[in-house]
């Protein structure tokens, strides 16, 4: 992947993404026959000049495809960078996937913090999930720290009605905790409650490709899906998630 760099005051694209940028007739003719040749594939987000010569990296959504200039043939898998040894098929999908943490939905979170909280991480979470409960078990072991907890009911209804009941909880951290920890359900919601947020985090997830659970975002975007331990989490939280 080429490294970007930073714009000086001007309009004018920086050297890296002036390097990425594909001819426009280039480009043009190349959605057009990707449209045509692959229409189950999904609109195409993007097309980029990779390092090698006549080779043009297309992005529909977060998937990364490889392609000549005339769309004749179609490369699905990784490209190294040998010199450098570099996965630079992997840099660009991390790049994607990466999430602002300032633009995460943080009302639709409740927020659980313990010492000086100063540490933050976002995680998402059904609680049928078995693997998040085995983490929510270690999380206890972490110190100062505020955990963003988005309820991601995805793994079926039951896990909605359980969402459900643990948003509309007075404490919502306490009955989360009671269910993953002690297993100790929440009791059922008063049908008035709002459980919008279900709803926006699931969409967020949609939107943001994020798969399973659990999954954690740190302040610098970093994205780890599944599982943690302890000491790997600590180590995160210290690198800003890096």
């Amino acid at each position: 992947m080429l490294p970007a760099g930073a714009n000086t005051g001007s309009q004018a694209p920086t050297v890296a993404n002036a390097a990425a940028q594909v001819p426009p007739a280039v480009e043009s003719a190349l959605r057009r026959t990707l449209a045509e040749r692959l229409p189950g594939a999904g609109r195409v987000d993007e097309i980029r000049r990779t390092p090698m010569a006549g080779l043009y990296e297309v992005r529909i959504g977060s998937d990364i495809l490889y392609t000549d200039a005339e769309g004749n043939h179609l490369i699905q898998g990784e490209m190294i960078d040998l010199r450098n040894r570099r996965n630079l098929t992997e840099e660009r999908v991390e790049k994607l996937m990466a999430v602002d943490f300032d633009d995460l939905p943080l009302k639709d979170a409740f927020v659980m913090v313990r010492g000086n909280g100063k540490r933050k991480v976002a995680v998402f979470e059904d609680p049928n999930c078995g693997y998040c409960k085995r983490f929510e078990r270690d999380l206890q072991k972490v110190d100062n720290v505020t955990v963003y907890l988005f309820l991601y009911p995805i793994l079926g209804p039951d896990s909605t009605e359980k969402s459900r009941n643990i948003w509309c909880s007075r404490d919502k951290a306490r009955a989360w905790l009671d269910w993953m920890i002690r297993n100790e359900p929440a009791a059922r919601a008063d049908d008035k409650c709002d459980a919008g947020a279900l709803a926006r985090n699931t969409e967020f997830g949609k939107r943001h490709r994020i798969t399973g659970t659990p999954t954690l975002i740190f302040t610098n975007g970093t994205r780890v899906p599944g599982a943690i331990g302890p000491a790997d989490l600590e180590k995160l939280l210290a690198a800003g998630g890096k």
